[in-house]
């Protein structure tokens, strides 16, 4: 995540929410601290008790989060399905109505950034650790799946003009639908805060239905599911990445996978985040984030050229297509036959993009003073999954047709023969030249997305707690970012990616309550804001 100390320049909107969110301050002070009161004890509090408890009781945790997130996805299925497909509607919606002619932070407000920087600050918010995790491993998966399990739709990927299947579903998985829950979310903060005066913290989108009682317990209620859905969230992509980085360092160093080694590694990785969280914002979060993308563009071009830049825009094209053409059918929950891919990875990343949209939702709607809604949706929505649906053609779509072609022995021991997910990345470089070059390099980047991901995430939940405040005391920043580590090692002792994945959907699914009755206040708003026009 790239990001820019962008504060809100509420003295220039004020209005009477204003007022009444300075009356409803209780902001407390202990030992210099800036704490947000109930919220940061209440979230402290419980989340400490999860990782003594997770710690305690690894075998009973492995046991419960095994069996918590099957049960979730296949009961809420259609509850998560037709809220995102509701989200996405919206947001369509808004470019093409009046309201979209809305500017965040009030007509004369103009752009703090250039297109170019605000799309690529966008886009790398959101992406986390994914792109490198499942990048090679969902496409291939997809299409090799026993007996075809996990195909999308059930469609065949050994028909003529089928073989890319699994790189549609994965741009199903990354594309238009989330990007829409990070809009939606970004785009609510963004005109309560620039347009309105009220702080840049979930509560403030609440405004229109629960007036001043949002500085109350409505209110804190809120932030603090907004915690915990932010909290599970991105511990979910620091074990992915811890995971990576250990099937990296095996390959490289013949350094063997084991809890001791993911524990140190999460360790190890959250110390260099503190380093950042006490640089600050330009200093630490951007210097990394500038680093990250450049490498992650290199690591891009090298696997293009290298696996054929006509054949990978062609493919591009192709699966583009085939998108569009599916995506009404794949965005049906009902009469579902192909229930590994359904129940198995797609209800769960609708749950996790929610789970990840406080935070994602909270920095692009700093980064976006100064454009129109339309501009706002239409940025969020196709520049990112543009990219995303280029990213996954280009290595999972590779990967593809080195197995077609009998090739590619480390990606099929990896993903089809034993699934050891965090490893498909590295036995698809081992198919390409200068492999001893360019796997530390691609093991560094997945410790720097690692590490930006922590860094981000504890200043967006100190954010919050914080009651909105963007410059609380560092020491703050600190305890939130130590908390992400020890809740990772918590919930990767006790059931590894089962326990990762079913903590991000308990918490998103009931934030996906919250995300909705956000559109319809935002709904309001921006009624309210084109009546001003």
């Amino acid at each position: 995540m790239t990001t820019q100390d962008a504060a809100p320049d509420s003295a220039s909107n004020t209005s009477e929410f204003s007022t009444d969110y300075e009356m409803g301050q209780d902001n407390i002070r202990p030992l210099g601290l800036d704490i947000h009161n109930p919220v940061f004890l209440i979230s402290s509090i419980l989340i400490f008790g999860f990782v003594l408890v997770s710690l305690a009781n690894q075998e009973a945790s492995a046991e419960f989060f095994g069996w918590l997130r099957p049960w979730l996805t296949k009961t809420f299925d259609w509850f998560l399905v037709l809220s995102v497909d509701a989200i996405t509607l919206f947001c369509l919606v808004l470019i093409v109505l009046p309201v979209g002619s809305v500017r965040i932070g009030g007509k004369d407000a103009k752009p703090d950034y250039s297109y170019a920087g605000w799309i690529a600050m966008m886009f790398a918010a959101g992406i986390g650790i994914g792109l490198l995790f499942f990048g090679v491993l969902e496409p291939v998966y997809y299409n090799f799946s026993e007996n075809g399990a996990a195909r999308p739709l059930g469609v065949d990927a050994t028909a003529a003009g089928n073989e890319y299947i699994g790189v549609v579903g994965t741009i199903h998985h990354w594309g238009l639908e989330g990007w829409a829950v990070y809009a939606a979310v970004g785009l609510s903060l963004a005109i309560f805060c620039y347009n309105l005066g009220l702080p840049l913290t979930l509560r403030s989108a609440f405004y229109p239905l629960l007036g001043e009682k949002v500085w109350g317990w409505w209110g804190h209620a809120i932030d603090t599911l907004a915690v915990f859905a932010t909290l599970f969230g991105l511990t979910t992509s620091l074990g992915l990445g811890a995971k990576q980085v250990a099937a990296g360092l095996h390959e490289i160093a013949g350094i063997e996978p084991t809890n001791t080694v993911y524990v140190l590694l999460i360790i190890g990785i959250t110390l260099i985040a503190l380093t950042s969280v006490c640089l600050g914002m330009d200093k630490g979060v951007k210097r990394l984030s500038e680093i990250n993308m450049a490498m992650a563009v290199g690591l891009f071009i090298f696997v293009i050229l290298m696996t054929g830049f006509w054949t990978a825009i062609t493919r591009y094209v192709g699966v583009m297509v085939d998108y569009v053409y599916y995506l009404p059918a794949l965005s049906n929950p009902f009469g579902r036959d192909d229930t590994s891919y359904f129940h198995g990875w797609t209800t769960f990343y609708w749950a996790w993009w929610i789970a990840w949209s406080p935070f994602v939702g909270m920095f692009i709607a700093r980064i976006s003073k100064g454009r129109t809604v339309r501009e706002f949706v239409l940025c969020a929505l196709i520049a990112p999954t543009a990219v995303c649906a280029l990213w996954m053609s280009t290595f999972g779509g590779a990967a593809i047709d080195m197995i077609n072609a009998g090739g590619a022995p480390g990606v099929t021991a990896t993903v089809v023969e034993s699934y050891k997910p965090e490893g498909a990345l590295f036995g698809f470089l081992k198919e390409l030249p200068l492999y001893s070059v360019v796997a530390p390099i691609s093991l560094l980047l997945i410790v720097i997305f690692f590490v930006t991901s922590s860094d981000s995430g504890s200043l967006v939940i100190d954010t919050i707690t914080a009651g909105g405040k963007m410059d609380a005391p560092v020491v703050q920043r600190i305890f939130w970012c130590t908390l992400e580590g020890l809740v990772a090692i918590a919930l990767l002792l006790g059931g590894g990616l089962s326990a990762l994945q079913g903590a991000a959907v308990s918490t998103g699914i009931p934030f996906t309550i919250v995300v909705l009755i956000m559109c319809y206040c935002l709904w309001l708003a921006l009624k309210s804001e084109r009546a001003k026009l």
